[in-house]
């Protein structure tokens, strides 16, 4: 018997932001698609050639870039394919692009339905969870603590350590918090397990809870996120309604709900106590710590708090994949980690390799050249409050420890690239512009020093060898990066320093 005609049509932001939602129109209409079965799949993360539609006939899988492609002249079933094969399909398994990844936790991306939840067991999901549940809950916390995996939301934490001490608080109610709040410029790797394998959040949430003793749940998402909300909604009654969620799952007796929380536009609510605020109700204002949140944290409560990314690292973890991933990397650079590249890129998306890729390696193999097709000037890596690379360090490796020794970070893994027209001026100035407007307005360093640093830059755009305002500068960086309250304003000064280091009397003159 032959096996149906498939067609899988994307249904994520990056891919309906540039026709792929038209597409899923015009092919719905056609005359014969009945004899068709229409699959919107998640994206593969290659960006540069969404939408990319694909066909599956008698098990062959190819697909065709359908990028500014008008498929409403279109009539009939046979017309799509016709045009389709005349456009040369190809396996995106197999460009370089892809094969020449790490893909662990972004294994399950672009191959089928994300709300498909045989599709997620059929692909290994809830294995894990099911294994936890026959562990002892310090087994699981063992088994985390020996992968070494880290946070991977900028701050690298042992997710094991953390674990562990939300597990020995004594009290009978605690909390997990998934920081969905995916605020940074040039990062989506959150929302692409959001929107492209939802399920692996929800598994690697609900093994973290078992393992720490939590019986809520809460996913802070932010609202510039509708359709990883539409998603995570239907994902959670989805999982509720086949028993991974709610009460005595999978006939055990652990009982654990997800609750969706959306944010309103912070972008200090990515900071986990200004989130834990807003989870309770209040305004996104940094709380002081100690306490710690996995010892004080949400409505008091013991609270375990991780990203998207690395709460989705969990299932593989106990699947079988532990050695692939433990044997990649060393001291916290441990496992593979999804990067994103944007930017003045040719070959834009999220690439998931090992840590120890230097930048040019990542650039030359995943993102081939600049788009304008200048000459590469700036990286800037780790977010908004990230430092810029010049040039001339193409051989720093992408780890941990390589970025933070240049007084860098990792971050999420956002990559942003600039040609030789940018204006480094301008992008410091956008550094305190960006904390200006972002901060909680809670410290002083933070909600007055950036707007001075504004006002210091416009004049030395005006006059780079001002030596007043080259030292008020750098003193008022090193206030801020003492004093402030939070991460936001202690590393604003960081792309400063940067850009006066990297790119000598682009901002001063030495």
């Amino acid at each position: 018997m032959n096996s149906p005609l498939k067609i899988y049509i994307p249904n994520e932001t990056t891919s309906n932001s540039v026709g792929a939602t038209q597409a899923y129109r015009a092919i719905s209409n056609l005359k014969g698609i009945e004899e068709a079965e229409i699959i919107r799949n998640g994206t593969w993360g290659a960006f540069w050639l969404e939408p990319f539609i694909e066909v599956e006939s008698e098990g062959n899988r190819v697909g065709v870039c359908y990028k500014g492609v008008d498929l409403s002249q279109l009539k009939t079933l046979n017309d799509f394919l016709s045009d389709f094969d005349n456009r040369d399909p190809f396996d995106i398994r197999k460009i370089e692009f892809i094969n020449e990844q790490k893909r662990i936790v972004f294994s399950r991306i672009g191959k089928g339905n994300p709300l498909d939840i045989l599709f997620y067991q059929d692909q290994g999901g809830y294995d894990s969870l099911k294994t936890a549940l026959n562990l002892d809950q310090q087994n699981v916390i063992d088994k985390i603590k020996e992968s070494g995996l880290t946070g991977r939301g900028g701050a690298a934490f042992p997710t094991g350590i953390k674990m562990q001490t939300v597990s020995d608080q004594s009290s009978s109610l605690k909390y997990l918090a998934c920081n969905a709040d995916e605020g940074d410029g040039g990062t989506f790797s959150d929302r692409l397990i959001m929107e492209s394998d939802p399920f692996a959040l929800i598994e690697g949430m609900t093994i973290a809870a078992y393992a720490v003793g939590a019986s809520k749940g809460y996913i802070y998402l932010r609202s510039e996120y509708p359709l990883a909300k539409t998603y995570l909604t239907r994902a959670i009654g989805i999982a509720r309604e086949n028993n991974f969620l709610g009460t005595n799952i999978q006939s055990s007796d652990f009982d654990f709900e997800i609750e969706l929380r959306i944010g309103a536009g912070s972008y200090v609510c990515g900071e986990e106590t200004a989130m834990m605020e807003s989870i309770e109700g209040r305004r996104g204002l940094v709380r002081s710590k100690p306490p710690l949140p996995a010892i004080n944290g949400l409505f008091d409560k013991p609270t375990l708090i991780n990203n998207v990314v690395t709460l989705a690292t969990i299932p593989p973890l106990l699947n079988g994949s532990l050695s692939d991933f433990s044997d990649l990397g060393s001291g916290k650079s441990v496992g593979t980690m999804p990067f994103q590249l944007c930017g003045n890129i040719e070959q834009s998306g999220l690439v998931e390799t090992a840590f120890d890729i230097t930048i040019g390696e990542m650039i030359e193999k995943f993102g081939k050249r600049t788009k304008s097709g200048l000459p590469i000037h700036a990286i800037q890596i780790g977010g908004p409050l990230g430092i810029y690379l010049s040039s001339r360090m193409m051989s720093t490796k992408l780890t941990i420890e390589s970025l933070q020794s240049i007084k860098g970070s990792v971050g999420h893994g956002g990559i942003v690239v600039f040609d030789n027209t940018v204006d480094m001026s301008e992008q410091a100035k956008f550094a305190m512009e960006f904390c200006a407007k972002e901060s909680c307005g809670k410290c002083t360093p933070c909600r007055i020093g950036s707007v001075r640093g504004v006002e210091i830059i416009d004049r030395l755009q005006k006059n780079s060898s001002s030596k007043e305002d080259s030292i008020l500068l750098n003193e008022l960086c090193k206030t801020m990066e003492a004093t402030s309250l939070c991460a936001m304003g202690g590393m604003t000064p960081n792309p400063i320093y940067s850009i006066i280091n990297n790119f000598p009397n682009e901002l001063v003159e030495k």
